[in-house]
């Protein structure tokens, strides 16, 4: 890893992560939210509780007390264990660090490329004429049998994916074709 990354990673994202887990060291406690449980200092506050249990094993129990009460026994080990690793400075470790940078690229890649694709799909106008000629080879080529009226939602669908898919493939290459990427043959070719 770069040395200009590890210091992105520990001054901006680490700090930023440990603040959205409510355990940053020396932070000030969020407004307006009150606190759950306090663990070591560290306050684990309703909104955090209410969002992290509405998507747990735990939510939509019939005894609603009981489980929020194991919910957060589970919340509290939790904290127990980052406080223990932030103690021994796991946080600052190389590994770590690359991890970090691996889910955060990991994260931007399925932020942007969903956003992408959102707004490619709606750019997307499949007409009914269109579908109508994909239908008639369809019945040409024995595909289908069925009526234009029962197929055309699968037609639409298909059409739409096909071109967004395309979109997608256009957008790559227009990426590459203002970016400068070089590759050094000689070293890909001696990775085992």
């Amino acid at each position: 890893m770069k040395p200009h990354t590890i210091l992105f990673l520990a001054v901006v994202i680490v700090p930023a992560m440990l603040t959205l887990t409510g355990c940053g060291r020396g932070q000030p406690p969020k407004p307006r939210a009150p606190v759950v449980a306090t663990v070591n200092g560290c306050e684990i506050r309703a909104d955090e509780f209410q969002q992290g249990f509405a998507t747990s094993i735990y939510a939509g129990r019939e005894d609603a007390l009981q489980a929020r009460r194991e919910y957060l026994e589970a919340l509290v080990n939790q904290k127990l264990i980052i406080l223990d690793a932030q103690k021994k400075n796991m946080d600052k470790t190389p590994d770590f660090l690359s991890s970090v940078e691996r889910f955060w690229a990991q994260s931007l890649l399925t932020v942007a490329l969903g956003r992408k694709t959102i707004e490619l799909h709606k750019s997307i106008n499949v007409r009914e004429d269109d579908a109508r000629r994909i239908y008639e080879n369809m019945v040409k080529d024995g595909v289908t049998t069925r009526p234009f009226e029962d197929v055309y939602p699968q037609i639409k669908w298909q059409a739409e994916t096909e071109r967004e898919s395309q979109l997608l493939k256009e957008w790559m290459e227009g990426l590459r074709r203002t970016a400068s990427v070089s590759v050094n043959e000689n070293v890909l070719k001696a990775l085992k």
